[in-house]
């Protein structure tokens, strides 16, 4: 959808990305079992939702700042890594799905690693 308000940030494709992971993770944990709502799903959602919300928190700021909030757009992904995989071992996700959130992690992290000015 596009909207009529424009935002900088939008047009940064680590934006996009994260943004499109974000809704991946959203559609996995639906399946999830009704005890996890709180728990792993909860943790793992966050976790991809913060990816994007850093990088577009930081887009605004300083290069030190922006440095700042990416960082924790990379602690963020790498905290989806233990979310998927602890998915996987209790059998919510296969393990083509895990791999692939991996992937999609291992790509995330690369262009957050890469856009730091620091």
């Amino acid at each position: 959808m596009k909207s009529e308000y424009y935002f900088k940030f939008e047009d940064l494709k680590i934006y996009q990305k994260a943004i499109d992971f974000g809704e991946g993770v959203n559609t996995q944990i639906i399946s999830f079992p009704k005890e996890e709502t709180y728990r792993l799903a909860s943790q793992f959602i966050r976790a991809a939702d913060s990816i994007a919300n850093n990088i577009a928190d930081g887009s605004g700021s300083t290069d030190a700042q922006f440095n700042r909030y990416l960082q924790t757009a990379w602690d963020c992904a790498h905290e989806c890594v233990v979310c998927s995989t602890k998915a996987r071992l209790r059998n919510f996700i296969s393990n083509e799905q895990d791999e692939k959130n991996r992937g999609e992690i291992a790509e995330l992290a690369k262009m957050i690693a890469s856009f730091k000015t620091i």
